[in-house]
């Protein structure tokens, strides 16, 4: 079920919200959170109900096997659950390309089918194996199995994240008081939702028309043009920042009207003035996993800078795998893993030999690196071949040549000398695609780069689970009030997201 659909938009959250109030007013906390399990499992069986045998089945394994690594304290216990769970994760999401690929370079005639991948298991199973080893680091337990549920399967995080920690929502539960609705809840919930359905349904899918037939016929071996592999680059790069921001602020405000403080995922990636930076603000909760249970259980940066930045670039490339099984998210991982060596490198030369360098000037230099940086990655990541991430990347360094539609050459004849200068050439068309393309494009970087995010707009009303990983606290001047300027503002935001409901579209996420 989507959250810019018309069944959960007018059916399924009215009712939820109904009997939530219903029953934690009326009858009890605990009956709230079964109620809260009752209905995320419904949501999730909307999809594939078959797959929801998968779900319970992790879950009870899990619950029961950190009972045991904790009873016990035997290391065999921890590996043991690890290894179960990415086993299923690698039969349903990875088997198939290793089998075909395996079968490439041996010669033989192998073929797998393609296994439907159950949705949010990269999420849940992830979810689920940071739980098994904190339970064997930190000698911490979860004993109510009803709580361990709706810290897995709660609908508003289970599909696409964010990554939630035990330690930030299992002690929710337990607050008296906590799990009920009240208006001060609901009414910053319910704008930090609307403003995610926003960014989705007006931004992220207006956008997309304008990137999707760019990529599609390059994959298709269609050659772009300069201009052309650049707009669909940068109309993706921002497809995905509002489609993914939107979602997580949707999960956000949803929580928050039940109770519930989840952890923000983002904080304005695109401001960022390096790659280090920019994975700071960027999906913070899998950033946040990547480091606390991979990049540190390998050594992190405790055996000197070789070992150090071996760990990253493993790190990144298991971080690519992790969103899909396929070459170009492996080299979108790897590409990420060599950004951020370069960075840590060239910060220490910064401290020793290069100490002229000042901030000042150097800034804008930086972010514009870091952004094109980040665009390029984004090619390898939206293609659905490496043929067209290469045929894309070669056009956007000018390879195959500059052209720009006849109809806006012809409209500006005082930029002829420049034009011949560049060996600028005329295409067909009058350029209303392109135009649209490049007012879309300049409008959505305004937004990420100057409008404040959902942290600093609802940083005051906000829980302090909700913040506690945000990894830098900056204000902004305009903040979020109960009045009727923002109940306008925030209308017309949800009036225009209804208007698109006609054309709802699945989040990019949930194919990871």
């Amino acid at each position: 079920m989507l959250f810019n659909s018309i069944e959960f938009l007018l059916f399924f959250l009215p009712l939820t919200l109904v009997l939530f109030h219903f029953f934690s007013r009326k009858v009890s906390t605990q009956s709230a959170v079964f109620l809260l399990i009752v209905a995320s499992l419904f949501f999730y069986a909307w999809w594939q109900p078959v797959y929801l045998l998968l779900l319970g089945a992790s879950v009870l394994f899990n619950f029961h096997m950190a009972r045991a690594i904790y009873r016990y304290a035997k290391p065999w216990l921890t590996v043991a659950g690890v290894a179960v769970n990415l086993a299923i994760i690698g039969y349903f999401k990875y088997s198939v390309f290793f089998i075909n690929n395996l079968a490439l370079a041996s010669g033989f005639e192998w073929q797998a089918e393609q296994i439907l991948l159950p949705l949010a298991i990269s999420f849940f199973t992830f979810q689920q194996i940071a739980y098994l080893i904190d339970v064997k680091r930190h000698y911490v337990i979860e004993n109510s199995f009803s709580n361990y549920v709706l810290f897995v399967c709660f609908f508003p995080q289970l599909i696409a994240g964010p990554i939630v920690h035990h330690s930030n929502m299992m002690p929710q539960f337990r607050q008296p008081g906590r799990l009920q609705l009240s208006a001060a809840n609901f009414a910053v919930g319910f704008s930090i939702f609307t403003i995610g359905l926003f960014k989705k349904t007006v931004l992220a899918d207006g956008v997309a028309v304008y990137a999707n037939p760019v990529f599609n016929a390059a994959d298709s071996g269609s050659v772009p043009d300069f201009f052309t592999a650049w707009g669909g680059a940068l109309a993706y790069t921002f497809q995905l920042y509002f489609d993914f921001s939107g979602y997580s602020d949707m999960a956000i405000g949803l929580a928050l009207i039940f109770g519930i403080a989840l952890p923000l995922n983002f904080n304005s990636p695109y401001k960022a003035l390096n790659i280090v930076d920019f994975w700071r603000r960027w999906h913070i909760t899998l950033s946040r996993f990547l480091r606390d249970y991979l990049y540190i259980s390998l050594g992190g940066n405790r055996a000197g800078f070789l070992r150090r930045y071996s760990n990253l670039l493993i790190t990144m490339i298991l971080g690519g795998l992790w969103h899909g099984a396929g070459w170009n998210f492996l080299i979108w991982g790897a590409l990420h893993g060599g950004y951020l060596v370069i960075n840590h490198g060239f910060s220490h030369l910064r401290q020793t030999s290069l100490r002229f360098i000042r901030d000042i000037w150097f800034s804008p230099l930086a972010w514009l690196i870091t952004f094109v940086a980040v665009v390029a990655g984004w090619v390898f990541f939206r293609a659905q071949s490496l043929t067209g991430a290469l045929a894309m990347l070669q056009a956007m360094a000018g390879l195959n040549g500059i052209t720009l539609p006849a109809g806006i050459m012809a409209k500006l004849p005082g930029l002829q000398p420049v034009f011949d200068l560049f060996a600028v050439s005329a295409a067909p068309g009058g350029g209303l695609v392109f135009v649209k393309t490049w007012l879309w494009i300049g409008a959505l970087l305004l937004i990420a780069l100057k409008a404040p995010n959902v942290y600093q707009l609802f940083y005051a009303r906000l829980a302090p689970e909700t913040t506690a990983d945000t990894p830098c606290k900056v204000h902004s001047r305009m903040q979020w009030q109960p009045g009727v300027c923002w109940a306008l503002l925030i209308s017309i935001m949800l009036v225009l997201s209804l208007s698109t409901l006609g054309q709802v579209s699945e989040f990019l996420y949930f194919n990871f």
